[in-house]
């Protein structure tokens, strides 16, 4: 958790590296002072009382020689990211001035700050809560429009705002039934009565409605692979280049072209996929090849879902049996693309599989639909739009399951002992806070926020 919160922080916020400009930012008691007694305004300015001000100078060393050419902001709090006094000097990108006005600040008393320390002190002033920080981290790392609306949705605070509906209804279900039994004997009216019942049942289904968005949320942020398997010459890497809509693997009528696995990223109605290309599965006629089948093996066990092509243009080979007997056992999805149907077909269709969709790789027909099957499959056939509020971490999805089971236990027994309602009531809204940061253990902050960049 956070070192000293009376401490000035200072990183470098933009990427290594060169460009047009580097931030170093800090943020603290001292930012202001810190940067003062590095920052020379051209027309001569004192910034120790600017408020939220842009200036123009120049950073200079111990000596007084022009470190570089910057702009300053000064930023007040809580009007900040962190809610503290907030200095973000922009210099030029490359990593020698950066470096340089950083080694300034530090020299100057800035202590360097940890990964995630800047959202972790925005965190622990109240600007956000813990749901909008990750999602901040989610949007930085965001691969396609569909995961970055995702991020901003979350960051929004719209997911926030359903976890405390939720956490709301329960206060008061809770409040209620502690009424109930603190003043049993009171003219009170009945509290733990019908409609409260039917909110707690409502709530529940909220919560389950969100549960169901774990695997969609789960899949925008971190991504999903697809291997693509199949025995020689079948169209596997023709297939690869027209998902890729690129030439990216070497197609050839000889045998065995593709010998180690290649790789590239598509989206998938907004899902960032990792596609991978692998080694005509069959007995191998030499120790690359041998290699490469191995390869492809070990993608085809750790792959989300495995596409199996098989030509229709040609009758079925005992190879095609072997390795669809093979894939049957395996404990992953399997999808056949049907390809080369703009030849005649010469074989039926193969079943046991999650589905089929009938494709040339070579024009292009089919491919389009074989892009909504296999994100279908992926999704799991929900429809699910990543501008509403989802469950995108495991540690969410767990707590909130846990909540769930709580609300489920105190329905079971409504209306029997209150006080047993209660401790499951506290259960559901600790579960809840563990979501958004007010119960959240301690050691699970300090690996959410480790895993922030420096900077941010």
């Amino acid at each position: 958790m956070l070192k000293s919160p009376e401490d000035t922080i200072a990183a470098v916020s933009t990427p290594p590296g060169e460009g047009g400009i580097g931030i170093v930012r800090l943020s603290g008691p001292d930012a202001v002072a810190i940067a003062g007694r590095v920052f020379v305004s051209t027309t001569g300015r004192d910034i120790a009382h600017a408020n939220r001000r842009v200036f123009h100078g120049h950073v200079a060393d111990a000596q007084g020689g022009i470190v570089d050419e910057v702009l300053l902001h000064v930023m007040r709090a809580p009007h900040s990211y962190t809610r503290e006094d907030v200095v973000e000097i922009n210099c030029h990108g490359g990593a020698g001035p950066v470096a340089a006005v950083l080694d300034e600040t530090l020299r100057q008393g800035a202590r360097l700050a940890e990964p995630g320390e800047f959202t972790l002190r925005a965190f622990l002033n109240g600007r956000i809560d813990l749901v909008q920080a990750e999602a901040v981290v989610d949007q930085i790392r965001a691969r396609t429009h569909a995961g970055l609306r995702a991020a901003a949705t979350a960051a929004s605070g719209a997911l926030s705002k359903e976890l405390h509906a939720m956490k709301d209804n329960l206060a008061d279900a809770l409040a209620r039934i502690e009424a109930s039994v603190d003043f049993p004997d009171d003219d009170l009216p009945e509290l733990v009565d019908e409609p409260l019942r039917i909110r707690l049942e409502k709530t529940l289904e909220r919560m389950r409605a969100l549960l169901s968005t774990a695997e969609a949320g789960r899949l925008y942020r971190e991504g999903a692979c697809i291997a693509i398997a199949g025995r020689p010459n079948v169209g596997k890497s023709s297939l690869f280049n027209a998902l890729l809509r690129d030439a990216r693997a070497i197609v050839s009528a000889q045998p065995g072209t593709t010998r180690d696995r290649i790789e590239e990223t598509i989206a998938l109605s907004g899902v960032p996929v990792r596609l991978v290309d692998t080694a005509g599965l069959r007995h191998a006629h030499d120790e690359v090849e041998r290699i490469g089948v191995s390869i492809a093996r070990d993608a085809m066990q750790t792959a989300d879902i495995v596409l199996l092509v098989l030509d229709a243009s040609c009758p079925a080979t005992e190879e095609d049996a072997a390795l669809a007997e093979e894939l049957r056992a395996l404990e992953r999805p399997v999808w056949v693309a049907w390809n080369k149907i703009d030849l005649a077909p010469e074989s039926l269709p193969p079943a046991g599989f999650h589905g089929l969709t009938p494709i040339s790789a070579l024009t292009g027909e089919g491919v389009e639909a074989l892009e909504k099957d296999l994100a279908g499959l992926l999704l799991g056939g929900a429809s699910i739009a990543p501008d509403q509020g989802l469950i995108t971490r495991v540690h969410q999805r767990d707590s909130l399951r846990r909540a769930a089971e709580a609300l489920e236990r105190i329905l079971a027994r409504f209306g029997e002992s209150p006080e047993l309602l209660s401790i499951d009531l506290r259960d559901a809204l600790d579960a809840l806070g563990e979501i958004t940061g007010e119960t959240t253990p301690e050691d699970l902050l300090d690996r959410i926020f480790a895993s922030f960049c420096i900077g941010k």
